[in-house]
């Protein structure tokens, strides 16, 4: 049977019906899987359907058809529609305290709307939203693996990394969250903006629990209202940040001591690293060794710890398969900043801006030739 009109509206009069109780959505479920075919088959007639639906109330049939929109190629206007739709649908489950709801959706969504996984999509910061209220770390950091090239809207480019940064933070990833922080506070703004302010904040935070210090300037390629602005820092909604650069703290002196000494007592490290016990001391050398951070052993009887060599001999299979992996990453960054620099050198507005500041160089600007290069 083919989808007309009536059968459209019957459709959503049946999702409308049987959104009720628990009852009555295993019926609709039926009836649903029944339509499947017929709703991917006729899925860009489908998409205003969503308009006449409240996902806090007939959830189960909006995803039916929101999967089924996302089916097929789509259009721009009707990739717009669903933009729309999701921004909608997400506002929903946040409202209804379920972000985890909204996750998988949100994923799926956001692949079909990108042209390739260098896009940064608009629905990249509300899936990572969604992640992080429903601390679903792990899926958030599956986008996050991916390299953006292609940034449409700025204010994305910036919700984009100030949220996968605190996925990173919460995954303990330091070093990928000090990375994405940094491209907010470094992007190119013609004003400061509350969302560079908060990355600022939380990136002196990682920097100290990262690498135990941070830089109070900013790199020369940082716009002049980061420069200006982002000097004072308070510590509001960062306590847990916080916490983490005392207890970093700590490991960092520990870490200063296996370059020194090869045994040392439990009651000595709590002494040098200032730690209220030695037994708090075993905590912190204990949680070091699980996470790699040290190689040593304890030895319970008297309080003694032996620091050891890394073991690693990176000479295994394993190791030398990531070696190639990153490798080959390297080679691949490289071959598309090549690309990129190419396609700006021809850029006419880069070329023309470029000319212009040429035009107020004078020949005092240049170093002067050595006599020995001159003809």
């Amino acid at each position: 049977m083919n989808l007309n009109m009536n059968s459209a509206e019957s459709l959503v009069a049946q999702i409308q019906g049987l959104s009720g109780n628990i009852a009555d959505l295993t019926q609709l479920r039926s009836y649903l899987n029944q339509s499947y075919d017929l709703l991917r088959a006729e899925s860009t007639r489908f998409a205003p359907l969503l308009n006449e639906l409240d996902p806090s109330i007939h959830s189960l049939g909006y995803l039916y058809i929101l999967e089924a929109c996302t089916s097929a190629s789509i259009s721009k206007e009707q990739a717009n529609e669903l933009v729309l739709s999701v921004a909608r649908f997400k506002d929903q489950v946040v409202l209804l305290e379920d972000p985890m709801r909204g996750v998988a959706p949100m994923l799926t969504a956001l692949r079909k709307l990108q042209i390739s996984s260098e896009q940064l999509t608009t629905l990249h910061p509300d899936f990572l939203l969604l992640c992080l209220l429903s601390k679903c770390y792990k899926a958030g950091l599956s986008i996050l693996e991916d390299d953006i090239f292609d940034v449409d809207q700025s204010r994305d480019l910036f919700l984009y990394c100030y949220y996968g940064g605190m996925i990173c933070i919460g995954q303990k990833k330091f070093r990928k969250a000090l990375e994405l922080l940094h491209n907010v506070v470094t992007a190119p703004m013609p004003i400061i903006s509350a969302i560079a302010v908060e990355a600022y904040k939380k990136y002196i935070l990682v920097s100290l629990i990262h690498l135990g210090q941070f830089s109070t300037s900013l790199p020369k390629y940082s716009s002049s209202a980061a420069q200006r602005t982002l000097k004072n820092f308070t510590q509001d909604n960062n306590l847990g940040l916080v916490k983490q650069v005392v207890s970093s703290m700590y490991k960092r002196n520990i870490q200063r001591l296996t370059q020194t000494y090869l045994t040392l007592s439990l009651q000595d490290i709590a002494n040098t690293v200032q730690l209220n016990s030695p037994k708090e001391a075993e905590m912190h050398v204990l949680q070091m060794i699980q996470e790699g951070e040290i190689y040593a052993t304890i030895n319970q009887k008297d309080g003694m710890v032996r620091f050891l060599e890394d073991p690693e001999q990176y000479k295994t299979c394993e190791m030398i398969g990531h070696i190639d992996l990153s490798i080959q990453r390297i080679m691949m960054l490289s071959k598309k900043l090549t690309t990129m620099n190419e396609v700006m050198s021809c850029d006419p507005s880069y070329l023309g801006k470029v000319g212009k500041e040429r035009q107020r160089l004078d020949f005092d600007d240049y170093d002067t030739v050595p006599s020995k290069f001159c003809i």
